[in-house]
C-alpha cells in the first residue's frame, strides 16, 4: 500500500516542487520514498510496507536503461500477485522479488494496457511507458474505486497524485473552486462521479484506464460491469452462495506480512467479517469506537458480544467528545474536500487507534449495504407503488440538507448561478427496474466518493491499510447477479448476508434494528456540549460571509434552532456546514 504521484509533461516541477508533492502524502507510506525524474515526466512514491516489506522498491522497473523501459508506481493490494508471478516466470520475465507490485511492469510488458483485466484486488496503478520515441502515461482503477486518483490537465500536461493536497502541491494546478461544488456537496454529502470541489482537478473514476500523451491528449476507458446471467436462485441459496465467496475473500485478505485487526462496530457486516476473519486469524483482534458517558445508539454491547462470539482480542477505542474541535479540523485536512459524514472523525480516531497498537492492516465491512441493499432509503424506494415517483425523497435522504432548506441557506446571488443543465443526465432516474438504477447510482457514484475515499484517505492518514472484503470483485460480482427480490423485499434488506450470518454472529446482533457507525451528532450538538460551542466559533457571521454563498444569518438561525430543540436534520446541517468551513478555511491558509 502506497502513495502515487507524477507528472507527464505540463508546467516545470523541480526536485523541491516534488518534495513538496511527496511530503503532503507522507502519513500513507512512511516506511519508504522515492521520485524518479525525467525529460517532462516524474513518478514518485510514498511506501507503507505490507506484501514483502524488506523489496517492492518503487517505482518498479523493467529495462536496463531509465530512459527506454517501463515504469511503475502502485498503490493498493494485488491478491492474486502468486499466479501471475508464476506465470510470468514460466514465460521468460524477471520478477526481482515476493512484493505483490513487482509483478506489475512484466504483466505490462505481456499484456498492454489490457494489464488490468488480469488483476484481482484494490489498486490505482500508473504506468510510464517510456519505450516508444513519444512517452505514454497509463493510469488505472479497480472496479469497486477502493483506491482513488486525482488528475489534472494542464495544457499538453497531466499531473496526478492519491491526495488532494498533494496534487495541489504541484505548481502548475490550478486551485479555482468549482463554483457548483457547494450545492452538490450539501445535496450528496460529497460531490459525486468525478467531480471534486475544484474545476480542473478531476478523480479517475472506478474500473477505468486511462491514457495520456503530449500528442493524443487524454483518452478514458471504463471497463463494463462483468455480465453474467441473474442467478436463479432461492433465499437460502443466495445466503450459501455468499457465505461462500465471503469466506474464501476474507481467508485471502486475511494473509499479510504484518499484523492483521477486523474493525468489528457491532453491526451486521462488520461481525460477520470478524466471524470469518476469526476462522483465519489464530489471534484475532476487533477494534470498535466509543465515548465516555451515555450516549444515543451506542453500540458497545454488540461489538463487545461479536468480539466474545469470535474469541477476539477486544479494544474499545474511547473518542471524547471533548476533543473533536481538536481532531475535526486535521480530519477534514486529510479528506481534501469536504465530506459530510459524521463517522470521519469517528474513522480517523479509530484507525490511529488500530495503527498505535501495532497493526498495519484492518479489515472492514464497508461496501455491504451499498452491494445489497442495506439502507432504508432502498427498502423504501422499493415498496413505493408502481407508478409512483420514488427518487426525490430517495435524493432527499442522501442530502446533508434537504433541497428546501438548501435554498433558504443560499444567497440570491448564488442561487441564481445554479442554473440546472438540461442535458445532464438525472444521477437517479425515475426507472421501472429500481434495484438497477439504486445499484448504479450506490455503486457506481456515491460509494467510490462518499465512502471509499474516506476510508482510503483516513486509514491512510494513520498508515493503515484497509481492505475490503465486500468491495471484493467475486462479491460484487455475486451481488449484482442476485435478483433484487432476493436482496430487498417484504420490508427487509440485505437478505443474503443475514441468511449467511445466521449461527457465525450473536442472534441479538441478528435481530438489532440498523443504525449506522458514526457519532451521535444530535446529541453531541445538544445545547452545552463542546461540540456546539465549536460549531458557533467556526460558522460566525464574519467567517461565513467570506465564502460569499451562504446567508450568515440563515446559517445562525439554523445553530439557534438546533440549540432551541435538537433534531436530527437540523443537526445534519450543521454539521456539514461546519465541515465545509473547516475545509474552506483550511483552503485560504493553505501556501
Amino acid at each position: 500500500m502506497c502513495r502515487i504521484f507524477g507528472r507527464l509533461g505540463g508546467g516545470p516541477a523541480g526536485r523541491a516542487d516534488l518534495a513538496r508533492v511527496s511530503a503532503r502524502q507522507h502519513h500513507g507510506g512512511p516506511d519508504r520514498q522515492c521520485v524518479l525524474t525525467g525529460d517532462g515526466w516524474a513518478l514518485g512514491c510514498n511506501r507503507l510496507a505490507v506484501t514483502d516489506p524488506h523489496g517492492g522498491d518503487q517505482p518498479y522497473r523493467l529495462g536496463h536503461v531509465l530512459e527506454d523501459g517501463i515504469l511503475v508506481a502502485f498503490n493498493g493490494e494485488i491478491y492474486n500477485h502468486a499466479e501471475l508471478r508464476r506465470r510470468l516466470l514460466a514465460r521468460g520475465h524477471r520478477v526481482p522479488d515476493r512484493c505483490d507490485g513487482s509483478v506489475l511492469p512484466a504483466l505490462y510488458a505481456e499484456y498492454g494496457p489490457a494489464f488490468v483485466e488480469q488483476l484481482d484486488g484494490m489498486y490505482a496503478i500508473a504506468v510510464l511507458d517510456l519505450r516508444a520515441a513519444e512517452p505514454e502515461l497509463l493510469l488505472a482503477t479497480d472496479p469497486s474505486g477502493m483506491k482513488p486518483l486525482y488528475y489534472h490537465r494542464d495544457g499538453e500536461g497531466l499531473q496526478f497524485a492519491s491526495e488532494l493536497p498533494a496534487l495541489l502541491a504541484f505548481p502548475s494546478v490550478r486551485r479555482e473552486r468549482w463554483e457548483p461544488g457547494l450545492d452538490q456537496y450539501l445535496r450528496h454529502r460529497t460531490p459525486l462521479g468525478e467531480r471534486t470541489v475544484y474545476r480542473h482537478v478531476r478523480t479517475l473514476p472506478p474500473a477505468a484506464v486511462a491514457r495520456f500523451s503530449r500528442t493524443a491528449g487524454l483518452r478514458i476507458v471504463r471497463r463494463p460491469e462483468p455480465a453474467g446471467e441473474v442467478l436463479p436462485v432461492d433465499e437460502a441459496a443466495a445466503g450459501r452462495d455468499t457465505l461462500a465467496v465471503l469466506h474464501r475473500e476474507v481467508g485471502r485478505l486475511a494473509r499479510a506480512d504484518v499484523p492483521v485487526a477486523v474493525v468489528a462496530s457491532g453491526g451486521l457486516d462488520s461481525a460477520l467479517v470478524a466471524a470469518l476473519a476469526g476462522q483465519h486469524l489464530p489471534d484475532l483482534h476487533t477494534f470498535t469506537l466509543v465515548h465516555p458517558g451515555r450516549w444515543p445508539a451506542d453500540e458497545r454491547r454488540y461489538a463487545a458480544e461479536v468480539a466474545r462470539h469470535c474469541g477476539a482480542v477486544h479494544h474499545e477505542v474511547e473518542l471524547d467528545p471533548a476533543a473533536l474541535p481538536e481532531l475535526l479540523p486535521r480530519t477534514v485536512a486529510h479528506l481534501g474536500q469536504p465530506n459530510a459524514d459524521p463517522i470521519t472523525a469517528s474513522s480517523h480516531a479509530l484507525f490511529a487507534a488500530v495503527r498505535a497498537a501495532g497493526f498495519t492492516v484492518a479489515l472492514t465491512g464497508d461496501g455491504a449495504d451499498e452491494l445489497f441493499g442495506g439502507y432504508d432509503r432502498i427498502r423504501d424506494a422499493v415498496a413505493t407503488p408502481a407508478g409512483q415517483p420514488w427518487t426525490g425523497a430517495y435524493l432527499d435522504q442522501v442530502a446533508a440538507v434537504p433541497a428546501a432548506l438548501r435554498r433558504r441557506l443560499y444567497t440570491d446571488e448564488y442561487r441564481a448561478e445554479l442554473v440546472p443543465d438540461e442535458d445532464e443526465p438525472p444521477l437517479l432516474p425515475e426507472s421501472d427496474d429500481r434495484m438497477a438504477a439504486i445499484w448504479r447510482f450506490e455503486t457506481g457514484l456515491r460509494m467510490p466518493a462518499y465512502h471509499l475515499r474516506r476510508v482510503d484517505h483516513l486509514s491512510m492518514a494513520c498508515a493503515v491499510e484497509v481492505r475490503l472484503p465486500y468491495c471484493q470483485p467475486a462479491v460484487r460480482g455475486l451481488a449484482h447477479r442476485l435478483p433484487g427480490h432476493l436482496k430487498v423485499s417484504g420490508g427487509r434488506v440485505k437478505k443474503p448476508l443475514y441468511a449467511a450470518a445466521r449461527g457465525l454472529v450473536p442472534d441479538s446482533v441478528l435481530r438489532r434494528p440498523k443504525q449506522p457507525f458514526t457519532l451521535p451528532v444530535t446529541a453531541m450538538l445538544a445545547p452545552g456540549q463542546p461540540l456546539t460551542a465549536f460549531a458557533r466559533d467556526v460558522l460566525a457571521p464574519e467567517r461565513v460571509r467570506r465564502d460569499g454563498r451562504l446567508r450568515p444569518d440563515r446559517v445562525t438561525a439554523l445553530l439557534d434552532r438546533q440549540s432551541a430543540a435538537p433534531d436530527d436534520t437540523t443537526a445534519r446541517a450543521v454539521w456539514a456546514l461546519l465541515v465545509h468551513q473547516l475545509w474552506a478555511d483550511g483552503e485560504s491558509a493553505r501556501p
